[in-house]
Formats: C-alpha cells, sequence, structure tokens
C-alpha cells in the first residue's frame, strides 16, 4: 500500500508556503538605478563597520535590539518548513486511495514510520511532539475535516464557523469566539467541503456552489463556495450534540420549567399535532429531539428532512432524505415529494424536520388526516408569526385557496405552537406554550399556557425572568383523559 520511494524536496514548493509577514534581514535589496539609495534600503540594510574598521554604536544597538525577533521568525519559518516537508514526502511515498480505505489508527501507524524516517533522512530539527502535531494534520485532511477536526471533539463548542482560510470561529456557551485554527489556503477549505458533501452523496462546485450536508456524527453542515461566497469558501456546522437531550435536562439547565417539560411530555405522549417556533440556532430541533422521546414505542414513525439530523430513540423510524438535483439538472427530490410518498407508508406519525415552502399544506393534510402527533418545525420570532408564516407558505402550494379555509385547516391541524429563542446571554429558552383553541369568524384564536416574563432594570447581557403558567384549562385537556393523562396535565399547570 504505501511505496518507498524518496521524493526529492521542491525548495520552490516550500518557497511558496513562505509566511508573507516573514521578513529575511540576510537578503541584500539591490540600490535603485542612478546611485541614489533608497531610505527603505538603508532602514533594511545591515549595519556596516565605520571607516577603521569600528562598527557605528548606534547601529550595532539597532542590530542587537532586532536580533531576537529575527531569530524567532527565522525559527518559526524552519518549523512552518519542516511540517511542509513532512507532509510532501509521506503524501508522495504512499498510496492515499488505499490508505483512505483503512481505518484511522491502520493508516497512523504507517505515517508515523514514515514520518520518523523523513525526520531522520532530511535532518531536519523536529521535537516528537511537532512530529505527532504534523501526523495528527496529515490523519485529519485524510479522514476528518482537516484543521477544524479537533473542534468536533469538544463538547464545548455547539457551532464552527469557517469563513475563508484564515478565519475559523466557534460558539461556546451562546457566545461566538475566534480560534487559532486557519486551513493552508482556500482550495484546503474547498476540498474539505467537497468531501463532507461526497460522503452523503452530494456535489459542491461552481456550478453547484451551495450545498446541506451531515458528518458522519450527524453533525449538519452548510457549504458556500465561491463565486457566491466573496471571501472564500464558507463552512457552517452545527454540531451532534453526543449526549442525550432530555427535557429533564433542559429544565434542570434552565431553558423551561418543570411544569412546562411535563406539559410538552403530557402533548407529545397524548398525540398532539406540534409545532417548535425559532430563530435560527434558537433550539427548535433540540426541543423536537426531547419531546420525541415521550413518543410510543410501537408507533411507526416517518421522519422527513433536508439534512438528516434527527436524533429519535424509538426502534420503528423510517428516516427519509431529500436530493438535489445532478449536474443535468434532473433528479432532484424535494420535501413536498417525500411528504406526499410518506403517506402512502402507513406512518402513525410524521416529524419534519424544518418546513419552509409548499410542503406546508402537506403536512396540514396529513395533521388532519389521522396522524395526529405528528412534528415540525418553523423560523418565526412568535407563535402569531408562526400561525402567518404557515399560511403563507399553504398558499405558495394553493395560491387559488381562500385564507379562511387555509385558516379553518390551522386551527383543526395544529394543538400547540411552542416559541424557543436565544436570548443575550447565549441561553436557549422556550419562551411561550401557546395553544389554539379554534377559529372565531376568520381569526385563529390563541391561548399562552406558560410563557417567560423578562425582569426589568437588567442591562447588559445579563438575562433574568421567570417562567409563569396562566393556569387556564387547556381545550386538549379531553384528549389527555382518553390516554389517563388530564390529573398530570392540571398538576403540571397550578404548579
Amino acid at each position: 500500500m504505501f511505496g518507498q520511494k524518496n521524493v526529492p524536496v521542491r525548495l520552490d514548493l516550500l518557497h511558496e508556503f513562505t509566511p508573507p509577514d516573514t521578513v529575511d534581514d540576510t537578503d541584500e535589496v539591490p540600490p535603485p538605478r542612478g546611485g541614489a539609495r533608497d531610505e527603505r534600503v538603508v532602514a533594511l540594510a545591515p549595519a556596516l563597520p565605520a571607516r577603521g574598521g569600528r562598527e557605528r554604536p548606534e547601529k550595532a544597538e539597532r542590530a542587537a535590539d532586532r536580533a531576537p525577533a529575527a531569530v524567532e521568525r527565522n525559527d518559526n519559518l524552519v518549523r512552518t518548513d519542516s511540517f511542509r516537508i513532512i507532509r510532501s514526502l509521506v503524501l508522495g511515498s504512499m498510496n492515499v486511495s488505499a490508505a483512505v480505505l483503512q481505518t484511522r489508527d491502520q493508516a497512523q501507524a504507517e505515517i508515523a514510520r514514515l514520518a520518523a524516517e523523513i525526520v531522520e533522512r532530511e535532518r531536519l530539527k523536529m521535537t516528537l511532539t511537532e512530529q505527532s502535531q504534523v501526523i495528527e494534520e496529515i490523519l485529519n485532511d485524510m479522514f476528518g475535516v482537516g484543521p477544524i477536526e479537533p473542534l468536533l471533539t469538544d463538547d464545548s463548542v455547539t457551532d464552527i464557523l469557517v469563513n475563508g482560510a484564515d478565519q475559523v470561529y466557534v460558539e461556546r456557551h451562546g457566545k461566538l469566539e475566534l480560534t487559532r485554527l486557519k486551513f493552508r489556503d482556500n482550495a484546503h477549505v474547498v476540498n474539505v467541503a467537497q468531501r463532507i458533501a461526497a460522503s452523503v452523496g452530494r456535489r459542491v462546485d461552481e456550478s453547484s456552489p451551495m450545498v446541506d450536508a451531515r458528518l458522519a456524527d450527524g453533525s449538519r453542515v452548510n457549504v458556500v463556495l465561491p463565486p457566491l461566497a466573496i471571501r472564500g469558501a464558507c463552512i457552517a456546522i452545527r454540531k451532534f450534540a453526543k449526549r442525550d437531550i432530555t427535557l429533564e435536562r433542559m429544565s434542570t439547565q434552565g431553558s423551561l420549567s418543570a411544569a412546562m417539560a411535563r406539559t410538552l411530555e403530557i402533548g407529545s405522549a397524548c398525540r398532539l399535532n406540534i409545532i417548535v417556533s425559532g430563530g435560527t440556532g434558537s433550539g427548535k430541533t433540540t426541543l423536537l429531539n426531547a419531546m420525541s422521546r415521550y413518543i410510543d414505542a410501537r408507533e411507526r414513525i416517518v421522519t422527513i428532512e433536508d439534512a438528516a439530523e434527527l436524533q429519535l430513540q424509538q426502534p420503528h423510524v423510517v428516516s427519509l432524505e431529500t436530493r438535489p438535483e445532478n449536474a443535468e439538472g434532473l433528479g432532484a427530490v424535494s420535501q413536498r415529494d417525500l411528504m406526499r410518498n410518506a403517506l402512502r407508508m402507513r406512518p402513525d406519525r410524521i416529524i419534519l424536520g424544518e418546513t419552509r415552502g409548499a410542503e406546508a399544506f402537506d403536512v396540514l393534510q396529513a395533521m388532519n388526516t389521522g396522524h395526529d402527533g405528528s412534528m415540525t418545525t418553523i423560523h418565526a420570532n412568535t407563535p402569531r408569526d408562526a400561525i402567518t408564516r404557515l399560511e403563507s407558505m399553504v398558499m405558495m402550494a394553493n395560491g387559488n385557496l381562500p385564507l379562511l379555509s387555509i385558516r379553518r385547516q390551522i386551527a383543526s391541524a395544529v394543538h400547540l405552537i411552542v416559541q424557543t429563542e436565544r436570548m443575550r446571554d447565549g441561553m436557549r429558552r422556550v419562551t411561550h406554550i401557546t395553544e389554539l383553541v379554534g377559529l372565531e369568524g376568520d381569526v385563529i384564536l390563541t391561548q399562552d399556557l406558560f410563557l417567560f416574563r423578562y425582569d426589568d432594570g437588567i442591562s447588559g447581557d445579563e438575562v433574568r425572568g421567570r417562567f409563569e403558567s396562566s393556569s387556564l384549562r387547556p381545550a386538549f385537556s379531553s384528549r389527555a383523559a382518553h390516554y389517563g393523562l388530564e390529573e398530570s396535565l392540571m398538576k403540571a399547570l397550578h404548579a
């Protein structure tokens, strides 16, 4: 699999990777034509001895002051060149196509052996720790996502945002921060993005510069390439939660109250149709996953998503994923296509990862035709905005349908809207649990069962408030009674 051939070092390629801010104080700068010396040349030139063999004191001091920084820059350059040499020779001495068919551990042993041989043969000044770093870099390029691979194992990171080769941001505890990680160049970023897309049977290139994909662990990935991304390829990764998120744990963290968690648990168990509404990154999918844990294990669930990220624990789950068009512009399968097909698959519940278009009409049809307990998410800032957006999306599918007819379908199909929000302190909270109770004239009636009320007088990034219950009797209490959960529901509302 791996060759043993010696590959000569190409110094011209090494020169290509020299950092632009590195200045070699030993380079000679020729004076401009005409004999006059440029002031910049004098500034960069080394101190020259004065006539009589004595060195100019002031020039000597300046050279001495400059020496430590120059040595440090040269050491960094030597270390960077050593990394490039090892990487170039290792990849040139092995069959990469065969190596990627192995496991990471299998390839690591051979790469480590080759790296040790190269360090000894080329007499590179590298410690064992530095050798381990370059080996890890090669493995991350072959089997992972390049320099950002360590961020995937960091449990404190929830989002990874790559803005070109030189900027990698992460989100920790709801706040963005810039990391020191960098890609080699924009081509490196594009290569990583294309491998991610190819791993799930999708493509991303200049003709198709945007794609939604997922990593092997379930993390969601969005990629935008030039020319759409002006400053270089962009990658946004929403990380897969490695630990199970439950309503109880969310209650302990302060995302909602214990009474709200119990109400959502009852709503999931007694087959309410629920819409989770919120802005980008507000925790909609996380909440949807948490509520799905209370679905009966005997039910057949069909999930529909653009990029599969739902983590249902039930034994009988059928996961469907959309497909973009191919290079000829054919073969695309939309969420609406999958939604229509799911109705023929005898589902007990249908869970749509996100409603964003004409499939909203089919979702309402499913909720109204015996698929109670279905769930979806929607982008909206308030429960009332979620209803308005749902109306607009249904009209996209059926422009001739009267608005009153659409509102009647929404009022009869949807039982609860759960509003989430990412607040300025970085915390995700459930701000409303709103019930749709019917239609009066042409207006959909709602009532807030719970809401989060802010404390006045708090400024800055701090957020304080309390979860309040309206103590109103829900319209779905009779359904809860059918499942033997009415008493638990009333206790939760009056807790």
